[in-house]
């Protein structure tokens, strides 16, 4: 039941945030591998890109993707944190002394996130394909020019087999690693810290929320620069074996993002990153705690 709960949160934050994670995709695929001031900026800003994508690819793209994404979400978060669930609900993340142990409480959403994320990489690579898709002029990155999810998962299934499906999965693992156990392991932390020192009312609604902020503002600094890697590595193009032509693996296109576009290359899309992760770590965290909270509340 904690993977249908954690499944159900995660989609239910999905479906409002989508359209952040459109904007985020393509700022992340703008001016890949060039120098600033080299390229046309067809997106300035998140609000920007906002105006750009309606105007130009109409109002319905800002849900691009929607499908493999809210299927991603179901997946992943269904299994990060159901598995995140069991571990804290069992008492694996605490001292011998009751307390959080916020090590053991980074090594289990990393490990939980890891797991998530690995089976879940064919629908987040098909996912961001989709969301690059554009009118050609305001088109960045390679644009793969798929139909739909399951026809873009056949086609690469054809042509490249099940390594294809799974790749860039690899090159995925650190951002979800340090996302992931940044996440947790902050709002498991800012959690106790509240009820310890009972700024809300016991068992109030608050306290998640609160905690589920603070967790979205350090997931994103975190994360990001891994985040923008891994977008890159999902949509480069490919040989004929499915081989990447841009990319080596994560840390290749760490390095070469950094050589060439400098150290703000790497937050690219950050503003978009903030306004997509904080609400989605803020709604997915909250109904999470609260679907659970009802579920042992109503189970007893």
């Amino acid at each position: 039941m904690d993977f249908l709960m954690s499944g159900l949160a995660a989609c239910g934050a999905c479906v409002f945030t989508n359209p952040l994670e459109v904007v985020k995709t393509r700022m992340q695929l703008q001016g890949e591998l060039q120098a600033p001031g080299t390229y046309q900026r067809h997106y300035r800003n998140v609000f920007h890109a906002f105006f750009t994508i309606g105007k130009v690819d109409g109002l319905a793209a800002l849900q691009k993707g929607l499908a493999p994404a809210l299927l991603y979400q179901f997946l992943m978060n269904g299994i990060r944190l159901g598995t995140y669930g069991l571990a804290e609900s069992r008492g694996y993340l605490h001292t011998t002394e009751g307390t959080l142990s916020p090590a053991r409480s980074a090594a289990a959403g990393a490990l939980a996130g890891v797991m998530g994320a690995y089976l879940g990489s064919p629908i987040y690579m098909v996912k961001t394909h989709l969301q690059a898709q554009a009118a050609s002029e305001i088109a960045v990155g390679h644009q793969y020019k798929h139909q739909g999810m399951f026809q873009a998962l056949t086609e690469i299934g054809q042509k490249h087999g099940l390594v294809g499906l799974w790749r860039g999965a690899l090159g995925s693992l650190p951002r979800v690693i340090i996302g992931s156990s940044t996440q947790l392991c902050t709002f498991s932390s800012t959690k106790d810290f509240l009820s310890q020192w009972e700024i809300f009312p016991p068992q109030s609604w608050k306290v998640a929320l609160a905690a589920a902020m603070v967790s979205g503002i350090a997931v994103v600094l975190a994360m990001t620069p891994f985040d923008v890697a891994s977008t890159r590595l999902y949509n480069q193009p490919t040989d004929s074996q499915g081989k990447g032509l841009m990319y080596r693996g994560i840390l290749d296109a760490l390095l070469q993002t950094a050589r060439t576009e400098g150290i703000f290359g790497m937050y690219k899309g950050i503003g978009a990153s903030y306004f997509r992760l904080g609400p989605h770590t803020i709604l997915s965290l909250f109904f999470w705690d609260q679907l659970r909270f009802l579920y042992h509340k109503y189970t007893k």
